[in-house]
């Protein structure tokens, strides 16, 4: 057995607000209930047979000052009035012996909603074209709904999104997280 592979995740999200950046970082970690832990950021791939977990159920499983392996999203600004938001979009493949996907991305001035649809997007991408599927982004949702179910490897897809408004001059920063658990 490997125990390099994680067997569940957890998706996560937070926001802080501080006169000092990173202290700001550090509240958004707060807020997602994971700045006790040495997070070490990693690329996109969801190990096969991974389980998704609840929030609860994950943050429970973390200890203090452990080394913590995450897929993150992080946005920051200092301008009042600025939108901005953190994404981690997730594709996971019908076949559950089959690697899926996480997407981070961040934005200035779109919605959350809008954010994470194009993290999912992102993710679901990049997992198309592993099982050789054709896929655009530029498609209405239905349409790559329809293309996966053609194909016969229809995905799961979802993500969890961080926003916020600046309400002053103070650095706010936002995350959004997939944290894996050993």
């Amino acid at each position: 057995m490997n125990r390099s592979i994680p067997k569940e995740l957890f998706f996560t999200k937070g926001v802080g607000t501080h006169r000092e950046q990173l202290h700001s970082f550090e509240l958004a970690l707060r807020d997602a209930g994971i700045e006790k832990c040495n997070l070490v950021q990693v690329s996109s791939i969801v190990p096969p047979g991974c389980r998704i977990i609840s929030r609860a159920e994950g943050l429970k499983r973390l200890q203090p000052g452990a080394i913590t392996f995450c897929v993150m999203s992080r946005c920051c600004s200092n301008e009042p009035k600025r939108l901005l938001a953190a994404s981690v979009g997730c594709a996971l493949p019908q076949d559950t012996n089959a690697y899926g996907y996480i997407s981070e991305h961040h934005s200035f001035g779109f919605t959350e909603k809008q954010t994470g649809d194009y993290a999912e997007d992102l993710a679901a991408a990049m997992l198309a074209s592993t099982l050789g599927i054709d896929f655009s982004v530029d498609e209405s949702w239905d349409e790559k709904k329809e293309l996966f179910k053609i194909s016969g490897k229809i995905v799961r897809t979802r993500n969890t999104t961080q926003s916020a408004v600046l309400k002053t001059a103070d650095f706010t920063t936002v995350v959004a997280a997939a944290v894996f658990v050993f």
